[in-house]
């Protein structure tokens, strides 16, 4: 089969960001099918863009594995109204490259940004190919519970997209059990879940190279945050954390990744005078590695809203593939894949009181913080690997392409 997927935030194993997609692609097209890619090349976590002029560029990282890079409006994290035009540019120009990839047999579209998904939608009916849509996030819903999205408007297009694109696809996949009630309650026909998950191999320590992020912990021990720096993250209660551990010397928090918060982060550090937390620009997936190898215990972290309790944050699973305890900041179904693994803490969301005694705990009993690890490492070999996972999204292509034979 010829799949066609509409992905604005995809990224390579060389790029910052989820690499979910391009894991699944390479292994599809291991398996002889053909996976095309419509992707910005504005990146959805830095904001830099790596496009050139105005022609699209195309790009084979392996075979059967082709990424074209449609225009995106660059200004992604100057303000919500910037992001809304990044996304309706991409909306309309990777609709045009869509219509020039020829011998189509399904279109994959994804969301967020949920707008994608109208383009793949447009496509699948041109081609008169099947529609698959896939739900990594519950936008409009998220959106308005933050905040971000606050236009009558807006929303009330959002939420009619919404429906229109779970009534109109053939099949729609989610990636967490929290979707599911979410998504059948709005008109979906047939949903399916396959679940984040990770390759466990892509987080095993090559102790061959010299890993420079070994010298940056300069004997410290390490608190990690990796990921984007966005208003959901409530990064504000790790630093309020971290002022609260700040007697401990060998304590030390770094936050690596990019986003729009990631200025006024910045400068709530320096208010507060933290000299226990440094931040760290994006790293390739590549390079995740070694930082997740230098670092002693990480932290996923969202906002005390209802609707987080639905979410299954790829953070998460990255984590537990390394063999590193989790200080889960994060209620609701995450916590119980967690808490089933025997992987690390639960720490009441917005608490950063509570977020600094995990720490603690974790620092003062390294051997429960090491045996966490190695139970956070076995359990998503057995229950959450990409590998297995992507066979799973296999039969779901290849049953929702039947549709059209």
């Amino acid at each position: 089969m010829h799949i066609l997927l509409i992905h604005q935030a995809f990224a390579g194993l060389d790029e910052a960001g989820g690499t979910r997609h391009y894991e699944m692609a390479c292994l599809l097209a291991s398996q002889g099918h053909q996976v095309t890619i419509i992707a910005s090349p504005v990146s959805y976590i830095t904001g830099i863009s790596s496009h050139v002029g105005n022609k699209t560029k195309k790009q084979t990282p392996v075979p059967g594995v082709t990424i074209i890079r449609a225009y995106t409006y660059s200004a992604l994290h100057r303000s919500f109204f910037h992001r809304v035009l990044s996304f309706f540019s991409f909306m309309v120009s990777s609709f045009f490259a869509g219509i020039g990839v020829r011998k189509v047999d399904l279109i994959w579209g994804t969301s967020p940004p949920i707008f994608q998904g109208f383009t793949a939608w447009l496509l699948a009916f041109l081609k008169r190919v099947p529609f698959l849509f896939e739900v990594r996030d519950l936008w409009p819903a998220f959106a308005i519970a933050v905040g971000v999205l606050r236009s009558r408007l807006l929303i009330k297009l959002s939420l009619w997209l919404e429906r229109f694109l779970y009534k109109q696809a053939d099949k729609v996949v989610i990636n967490s059990p929290g979707f599911m009630e979410h998504v059948r309650s709005r008109g979906a026909k047939e949903v399916i879940l396959v679940p984040n998950g990770v390759d466990p191999d892509m987080f095993t320590p090559d102790h061959s190279q010299i890993n420079p992020w070994l010298v940056k912990k300069d004997g410290h021990y390490v608190v990690l945050y990796a990921g984007a720096h966005g208003l959901s993250n409530d990064l504000p209660n790790l630093l309020q954390a971290a002022k609260l551990v700040e007697k401990e010397r060998a304590i030390k928090f770094w936050l690596v990744g990019d986003g729009k918060e990631k200025p006024n982060l910045v400068r709530q550090a320096e208010q507060m005078q933290l000299t226990n937390l440094e931040f760290f620009p994006s790293v390739s997936k590549l390079e995740m590695n070694q930082v997740m190898a230098a670092s002693d215990v990480c932290i996923a972290s969202l906002l005390p809203i209802e609707m987080y309790k639905t979410t299954y944050p790829n953070k998460v699973f990255d984590y537990m593939a390394a063999g590193k305890p989790v200080i889960l900041a994060i209620d609701g179904v995450i916590r119980q894949v967690v808490e089933d693994a025997m992987a690390g803490i639960f720490s009441e969301p917005g608490n950063p009181a509570d977020l600094a005694e995990a720490v603690n705990y974790c620092y003062t009993h390294p051997d429960m913080a090491l045996q966490m690890g190695l139970n956070g490492r076995k359990y998503v070999s057995m229950h959450f690997n990409r590998k297995d996972l992507t066979e799973q999204f296999r039969q779901v292509i290849e049953s929702t392409g039947k549709t059209n034979d």
